[in-house]
């Protein structure tokens, strides 16, 4: 799969806004609320699922019901910018459940983590037990998610 930019059209955008909303809906139910056949429905989707537009379906799972009620985003800046410690860094960081995203940036920070967890004390073992662990790391400036004002995963198409 390769890295071009997809063209879409007004029907491929519709589409995307509606399984993005709701992944499992049918192809029948799909087709009624893009306005066109099942037929081209199917084909539409199944040419965005190739074209790798659709990369995936995922269920959106309630954290809290999980008892992971914690969340925070930690900056993380390293000291060394060698590409064999960056490598480990985003390796070991990657492979941690708890980090649900981590983004390489630019500014004040290398990297920014999100971080879910049960509760404070667990995210404070994460730091310690793991993440100060970490060769490298110089600076973690951690944010604590008072409320999740936009949870979603959804793309403005």
């Amino acid at each position: 799969m390769t890295n071009t930019v997809h063209q879409l059209t007004d029907a491929d955008r519709a589409i995307l806004r509606a399984l993005q909303a709701d992944g499992r809906i049918t192809n029948q139910q799909l087709a009624e609320r893009v306005n066109m056949s099942a037929s081209a429905c199917w084909r539409r989707v199944q040419a965005l699922e190739k074209a790798g537009v659709i990369a995936g379906y995922t269920a959106r799972i309630d954290p809290a019901r999980l008892g992971l009620g914690f969340a925070a985003i930690a900056h993380v800046s390293l000291n060394s910018h060698e590409g064999s410690v960056v490598r480990a860094f985003v390796d070991a960081v990657t492979a941690r459940r708890e980090v649900t995203q981590c983004y390489a940036t630019t500014g004040d920070a290398d990297y920014v983590l999100h971080v879910v967890t049960e509760d404070l004390q667990t995210y404070d073992r994460f730091m310690s037990d793991f993440l100060f662990r970490q060769p490298h790391v110089g600076h973690v400036k951690t944010f604590v998610v008072v409320r999740d004002l936009k949870p979603s995963v959804s793309l403005p198409v």
